[in-house]
């Protein structure tokens, strides 16, 4: 299977600019011939604080939803993107990852691990999400979903052998004096410590795709990751610089 990872920048309720940069790399994913191609966390909506950038909290039904699924008519790639969702209820806002291919939603995955500082902001999702193409099935799991075993193990017995960590972990610290070096270095070791030891347990491959760079008021430590059923970490990204890693993964 051939899978796209994006390390993206993807600035805070900046909708119209999130929004042309995955339309551009969603292209060249289908111009590769790629048959998955995983954006991180919130990527069209910039991970927001909800009660700050309301405006980017964004309904299924919203143009900028459609628009990013309109990106998949007529195109075999399936594209899993981010955003913050309005609550049907009115309850806090859920973090949710959508699936999409032909122009249409093949499924929706809402953040079950919602912790720390996020509890105070998001609703927690429920149930995983499985998806199938070409006869592969996959699942997904969202950045803090990485410390929830229950979310992995779901998605094995529901049939999934390839699940797409999707992730935008904000980096602590003043932005003037960021390292960098030591950012990248601690969500590297989450995901070789957390994943690999997943991996190995249910027989999974897991990618991870991660936000990357700048935004206004945070910093997120980029990073592309594969790891094989063994729990052996088969790639990793030399650094968290943006840009999309292409592999070929033999399932």
């Amino acid at each position: 299977m051939r899978i796209g990872l994006v390390q993206m920048v993807c600035e805070k309720a900046a909708l119209r600019e999130n929004l042309a940069q995955m339309a551009t790399i969603y292209a060249e994913a289908v111009e590769r011939d790629v048959d998955v191609v995983g954006f991180p966390e919130m990527c069209l909506t910039g991970y927001v604080d909800p009660l700050k950038w309301p405006k980017a909290v964004l309904p299924l039904n919203s143009p900028e939803v459609t628009s990013a699924v309109a990106l998949t008519r007529g195109c075999a790639t399936v594209l899993l993107f981010g955003l913050v969702e309005t609550h049907p209820d009115g309850d806090k806002p859920y973090i949710t990852q959508i699936v999409a291919r032909d122009g249409s939603v093949l499924g929706i995955y809402r953040k079950r691990t919602v912790v720390d500082e996020e509890a105070d902001w998001f609703s927690p999702g429920g149930p995983v999400l499985i998806f199938t193409h070409d006869d592969v099935t996959c699942g997904i799991a969202i950045c803090a979903d990485i410390g929830n075993r229950s979310v992995f193990a779901d998605l094995t017995a529901q049939g999934a052998r390839l699940v797409f960590e999707l992730a935008a972990p904000g980096l602590y610290g003043a932005q003037e004096t960021r390292n960098w070096q030591s950012g990248f270095t601690w969500w590297e070791g989450e995901c070789r410590d957390h994943l690999g030891a997943y991996a190995r347990e249910f027989g999974l491959w897991i990618a991870v795709a991660t936000q990357a760079g700048r935004t206004i008021d945070e910093d997120f430590p980029g990073g592309a990751f594969c790891f094989a059923p063994t729990g052996e970490r088969v790639f990793a990204s030399p650094d968290g610089a943006p840009g999309v890693v292409w592999l070929a993964v033999d399932l």
